[in-house]
């Protein structure tokens, strides 16, 4: 397969149609529009459902009654956007619906900037909605994993008949890399037993997230927190550099991590034992393996483009084994490997490590 230069957004998009969805639903907003602007051209070529919406709140429930039909359903949206949302993503929730949403952040609170940022860690790792749900989240660190993972996506989402997010900060949507796209796939021809397609031969089925009585409403919630260990038990992804000997870790995510990862090899070159850990799925959280490698370092740094949020998930995950420090910037400001390699430098002397 050749590989291609694609911007990130162009390539989520094209690789969300070669994995078969046959419907979008969208609303421009920077940094994502392209993903928007590809799909408005390439699923009205392919005799697929494209709509802009008229907001992002009418894009999430049009994706909830697509997802009704048990048919593969997307959408995008960047930060202000994914908030107007997650009322219709509870209701997605509640009503066992398969989906995809891909968030390309940008900087807040509030309507913020246009800049890249992590801030929506929180808010997509935290169920994204009201009510005890956590959807599958998966967080690229270049374009080839953002293809990557919108497949994976669709298929998570069929497997466990779940929501699943792919979130990237707007440097991952708006940058160009070279990259290889998967081959076009079948669109799905098994439709599930559930999903609403007309009840002419058979009992109707009744896809809904209300349920009026705290027994029924429990027992619902019940199943889906048994879902969700399956995912929890299953679905952790991560990967690393240099952790065999290290003795201070970095932790940190799609760009961050990316950028870390430089850093992280100039410190080898000045003689300083130092691994990266590069989350892939938010949630869950690959907290199995972070909780083996903090048992063999001294101390964590965790990276992030925000005020330190997946530092939590972090934390969690060593159990006070191990001191957890934290270097973030925010709101669009982007760490340089410079300030990162300065600040592991400092832990380095801190912890009283020799080079």
């Amino acid at each position: 397969m050749t590989r291609q230069m694609m911007k990130g957004n162009v390539a989520i998009a094209e690789a969300a149609v070669r994995a078969g969805v046959e419907a979008y639903f969208g609303y421009p907003i920077t940094p994502q529009t392209e993903l928007l602007e590809h799909m408005s051209t390439r699923m009205i070529e392919l005799e697929r459902v494209f709509l802009q919406a008229e907001s992002e709140v009418a894009a999430i429930n049009m994706v909830y009654g697509a997802a009704c039909t048990g048919k593969r359903v997307m959408t995008s949206s960047s930060s202000p956007g994914i908030s107007l949302m997650q009322e219709g993503m509870s209701y997605i929730a509640g009503s066992e619906l398969p989906c995809v949403i891909i968030d390309i952040m940008r900087g807040g609170p509030g309507l913020g900037n246009i800049l890249p940022s992590q801030g929506d860690y929180f808010q997509i790792t935290r169920s994204a909605g009201h009510g005890d749900f956590r959807p599958i989240v998966l967080a690229p660190a270049s374009v080839q994993e953002a293809i990557d993972f919108t497949v994976e996506a669709f298929d998570l989402a069929d497997q466990y008949r779940h929501m699943v997010i792919v979130v990237a900060d707007g440097q991952i949507g708006q940058m160009m890399e070279p990259a290889t796209l998967p081959p076009m796939q079948p669109l799905k021809t098994e439709i599930p037993d559930w999903a609403l397609t007309g009840a002419k031969d058979r009992p109707p089925n009744i896809v809904t997230s209300l349920f009026l009585q705290a027994p029924e409403a429990e027992a619902y919630n019940l199943k889906l927190q048994d879902r969700i260990k399956l995912i929890y038990e299953n679905e952790q992804r991560s990967t690393e550099f240099a952790t065999n000997d290290a003795e201070l870790l970095v932790v940190g995510y799609g760009t961050a991590g990316r950028i870390a990862y430089s850093a992280v090899e100039e410190a080898r070159q000045k003689g300083l034992k130092v691994g990266l850990f590069r989350p892939q799925s938010l949630y869950p959280f690959p907290d199995y393996r972070l909780s083996e490698l903090a048992s063999q370092v001294q101390s964590i740094l965790v990276v992030e483009m925000n005020a330190g949020q997946m530092v939590d998930d972090v934390r969690l995950a060593v159990s006070g084994t191990v001191p957890v420090h934290f270097y973030g910037r925010m709101a669009g400001a982007i760490p340089m490997p410079d300030e990162i390699l300065m600040t592991l430098e400092e832990q380095y002397n801190q912890i009283g490590l020799k080079v």
